[in-house]
């Protein structure tokens, strides 16, 4: 595997997926005040992601075969694309428990 093609793989699926680069000019004496920004923005949006694969993982776990009848979610390319799939079912075919939980998972993505 040639460097170039890491370096895509890492942008698609590692660590640095769903993340874009950014140039700013900013005076030296802030520096670092934009460094650590960037970086609490990063950990903020590493956290949230990791709550929905969490709350992913426990829906399917509790309530699978109710949810997943003609539900084919490796067609879906992301995970937030698939927690919307997921909460719009746990909503429809749950209880009042699958309900709250696919609507925190709406609010998590931001819908």
């Amino acid at each position: 595997m040639t460097v170039r093609d890491r370096i895509q793989r890492y942008r698609e699926s590692g660590g640095a997926s769903d993340l874009v680069r950014v140039e700013v000019l900013v005076p030296a004496a802030r520096r670092d005040d934009i460094l650590s920004q960037a970086a609490e923005m990063r950990a903020e949006y590493r956290q949230k992601k990791e709550r929905l694969r969490e709350d992913v993982e426990l829906a399917l776990h509790h309530y699978g075969l109710r949810l997943l009848d003609n539900i084919d979610l490796d067609r879906l390319p992301d995970l937030a694309q698939k927690a919307k799939v997921i909460a719009n079912a746990l909503m429809e075919r749950g209880d009042a428990r699958a309900f709250a939980m696919g609507r925190r998972m709406l609010d998590e993505i931001g819908q």
